[in-house]
Formats: structure tokens, sequence, C-alpha cells
């Protein structure tokens, strides 16, 4: 069986990936890559940057020569529409037409519900940061094979200031918490969409790294006291990073094993790409 092919469509601009990889080494779309590829070394990716121009895959290759398809995060708000944001809607739209495996991660699945004809829109109850707490699988979630082996009440890294207004037709909410949406699929054109609200791609150490490139903002959100508050924060997230079964960092910040265990944080990418890319492949 050839090595299973997969697109990551990295959804941010230019300057946020510039200062990404001055904090962390990487961007957005060379994260998301070197995770799936250590859940599955024989992976081959390739990255577009939309966000920036025109995407354009390597010379010879067309969409349909992958197996699967990934949108990352992003800092960009779908509503605001303009050329970095329509070029996304434009790829998933292609990526359903294909009929391709279709995952997303936050602004991934912003986009994918767009294209799909739903509606994402501010979230009233503000900004969701550094860990979503109390995600509850309802009775569809649990049965889903995205969320196999996953606890039924879990937490999970998020950097979010959106929320999916309305869902398009025939999709299946899968997981929710008190911030609203977690996770959700649906079919469009000839694609298959799995997609959750917050990140199962970042650790300890992307969290960090996003709560010191906001920071002022967050605080003025009132989401920490003050700088030095947020310092604290990120320098404790750095630690479990170093030490995830640190259990009174664990205690202090409420997490379980979802966040503690790798295996099970990244669980809905590996349930993805072994039930939904490697059928394809195959």
């Amino acid at each position: 069986m050839a090595a299973p092919r997969i697109l990551v469509v990295d959804g941010n601009v230019a300057q946020i990936r510039d200062r990404q990889r001055a904090a962390l080494g990487y961007d957005s779309g060379t994260g998301y890559a070197q995770v799936l590829k250590r859940l599955m070394p024989e992976l081959q990716c390739e990255i577009i940057r939309p966000a920036d121009a025109a995407p354009a895959l390597p010379t010879g290759v067309n969409l349909t020569d992958f197996d699967g398809v990934t949108i990352t995060g992003s800092a960009l708000n779908v509503y605001h529409g303009g050329g970095p944001v329509e070029r996304q809607v434009e790829i998933a739209k292609a990526v359903f037409e294909a009929g391709l495996p279709f995952f997303g991660s936050c602004w991934g699945l912003q986009i994918a519900v767009v294209a799909a004809g739903g509606q994402v829109q501010k979230n009233p109850r503000g900004r969701e940061f550094g860990f979503a707490r109390r995600i509850q699988l309802n009775e569809a979630g649990r049965a889903h094979p995205l969320f196999a082996g996953k606890p039924a009440v879990y937490e999970a890294p998020t950097i979010h200031r959106d929320e999916i207004g309305a869902l398009p037709v025939g999709a299946t909410l899968l997981a929710s918490n008190d911030m609203g949406l977690q996770a959700a699929v649906f079919t469009h054109r000839r694609g298959t969409f799995w997609g959750v609200q917050y990140h199962p791609e970042y650790d300890f150490l992307d969290i960090a790294a996003a709560a010191e490139r906001y920071g002022q903002t967050l605080v003025d959100e009132g989401l920490f006291q003050d700088l030095k508050a947020l310092k604290v924060f990120s320098t404790e997230l750095r630690q479990l990073q170093a030490q995830p079964s640190n259990a009174p960092l664990l205690w202090k910040h409420g997490l379980g094993a979802a966040m503690s265990d790798a295996s099970l944080r990244l669980l809905e990418l590996r349930n993805w790409l072994t039930q939904h890319v490697l059928p394809r492949c195959r």
C-alpha cells in the first residue's frame, strides 16, 4: 500500500506564522504536519498557505491525489471576509466536491461549516482560552468513531473567540461544554467532515506560547488578573510540557487524563487517520 498523502491547509497569515516560528520554532501548518507524522510516520504531508495568496499544489499534483485534507487553526475571523478567508472557504468547497476525508481543528471546523452552508459568529460568552473544560460527549459522540477510546468528559487545548452559530443541514453535534459546540460531523456534496472546536494537535507548550503572544489582550478580556498572572500560567504550562504527569499542576489547572496522556489528547486525529483516511488510501 502506498503511503497515505495528507494536504495540510495552514489557516494563518504570514505575520502570525512568523510570530509562531519565533516562539516555537514552527508555524501552524508545520506543527500540524509534524503531529500527523508522529501519529503515522509513513504519512506524506504537503502544506499550502492560502491566507497569503492563491494556493498552488506541487506541479503535476491534483487535489484528488491526496487521501485526506485537514485545516489548522487561525487568528482570522470568518465573518470579516476578504481574500484570506474566501480562498480557504473555496478550498473547503473543493475538498467536499472531491469527496476526500476532511478534518478541521477550531478554524478548520469554522471554515468547513461555512463552506457547507452553516454560520460562524462571535461567541457571546467570550473567549475560550487555554483549556476547554468539561467537554461532554453526547450519545452520538460516544458512538462515533472519531471519539473511540475518548473519556465521556474531558479537557482539551483551546484558543478561540468565535463559535458555530448554525451547523449545516444534516450535521450531527457530538460534543459541547459551557462555551458551546465542541465537535460535529457532517456530509456535504461528496465529502464527509469530522471537526472539533479545540486543538487536539496542541500540547502544553503551544498554549503557553499563545498566552505569551496574546499577552495584554487576555488580561483586558478578564482571563488573567494581570501580566504577572499570565506569566505564572505560561511558566506552569512549560513545566507540564516537561513533566505532563506533574500531579500538583494537573490538579491546579483541573486537567485529567485527556491532557496528561498524549495518546488520549491526540486520539481524535489518530482515529481520523486510521478510520477515515486509511480506508481511502487502501
